[in-house]
């Protein structure tokens, strides 16, 4: 699997059958490594909750290529609105797609989605676990801390995509803590420097992970690892 960080939460991920995005707030994103008008032919996009730094160009690409978005059931309808195709899942829902098996994790956290001007609520947010080419994934989406983390420990992860910023998500020593819960290959910190308000130091997790003896690599926006 290959895995591509574009900046924000937003990540490109390929792998036997499947070319998807998650999260992709691209354009608008002074830190965004691709455009939205880069992807020509994703097959899935994974949405962790309607916040617009979240859903970003989702609707967009998944007109342009014909692709499913993958989100919390209660999104799914405003989405589906725009004339684009949705699987809306439940938290703690799976389903075996055809790339391999698509999980919805909890993240505390809120979801609306602005509807002419309005936001509306919009559900529970989620994270993922995306298992594909025989490699899994876990990206938290918008998050604090939870204690539910501890049992991914049991899911083999290759990968674990965990928000550093603060403010609005679990900062760099709760998500190195999540790290150590997770127990996967490597911890990648996402959700940071877009705003003011979640300007970090990604260097902060990496020690503190490495304290907790959890490997952790830092991706520059545009940067890629493949597991």
């Amino acid at each position: 699997m290959k895995l591509k960080y574009l900046g924000h939460s937003a990540f490109y991920i390929e792998a036997e059958g499947l070319k998807a995005l998650i999260d992709p707030f691209l354009d608008g994103n002074p830190l965004a490594a691709s455009k939205a008008s880069d992807f020509t032919d994703v097959n899935f996009i994974f949405v962790t909750h309607g916040h617009g730094d979240h859903v970003g160009n989702a609707v967009e690409i998944a007109k342009r290529c014909g692709a499913a978005i993958i989100c919390p059931t209660e999104l799914a309808p405003f989405l589906a609105a725009q004339s684009v195709k949705t699987e809306g899942m439940q938290i703690g829902a799976s389903f075996d797609f055809a790339f391999g098996k698509v999980k919805l994790t909890p993240a505390l956290h809120g979801s609306t989605y602005v509807v002419n001007g309005k936001a509306e609520y919009a559900g529970l947010a989620c994270g993922f676990l995306i298992c594909a080419g025989g490699k899994k994934i876990y990206h938290a989406g918008d998050t604090a801390l939870t204690m539910d983390m501890l049992l991914l420990a049991e899911e083999d992860i290759d990968a674990a995509l965990l928000p550093i910023g603060g403010y609005y998500t679990m900062d760099a020593k709760d998500a190195a803590r999540a790290a150590k819960f997770v127990d996967a290959g490597v911890a990648i910190p996402m959700h940071y420097d877009t705003f003011p308000v979640i300007r970090r130091n990604p260097e902060d997790f990496v020690r503190l992970c490495s304290e907790n003896d959890v490997c952790a690599k830092i991706l520059a926006a545009g940067g890629e690892i493949v597991l």
